[in-house]
């Protein structure tokens, strides 16, 4: 049975996400909304590329480019895909992340226009961003 053409559009997206930032904005809708939980430096709505890229930079730059996002496993239909993936990485202070975590995709038009972080450990997770 062939996987569901969105499951392939993550699979991509996080290929991407390391390696290729022009890959990844192509996926990404230019009017996108990514939501982030929590009470932490990292929580809040991001709204289009505009807010979105440097979003995703900061990452990087809190983990001294640690911070890894291993793709487990994605289910997809016409409009969704949920992923849950392994997030992890250090920060400089010894503080480290090695949590599950969800991502809740809305798709249209072989683009993620919503998407949203769901952390399975929300409190490992605020305290790694805080």
């Amino acid at each position: 049975m062939a996987e569901h053409p969105n499951a392939e559009l993550v699979r991509r997206g996080f290929q991407a996400f390391r390696r290729n930032p022009v890959a990844l904005a192509r996926l990404i809708a230019e009017d996108a909304v990514w939501r982030v939980p929590g009470a932490n430096a990292m929580s809040g709505e991001y709204r289009g590329h505009a807010e979105i890229f440097p979003f995703l930079r900061r990452t990087t730059e809190l983990t001294g480019g640690t911070y890894r996002a291993e793709l487990r496993w994605v289910v997809a239909d016409d409009e969704r895909a949920v992923v849950l993936y392994r997030a992890a990485g250090e920060r400089d202070d010894g503080r480290s992340l090695d949590i599950e975590q969800l991502l809740l995709l809305d798709v249209a038009g072989g683009r993620w226009t919503g998407i949203t972080a769901v952390p399975l450990d929300p409190v490992a997770f605020d305290a790694f961003w805080a």
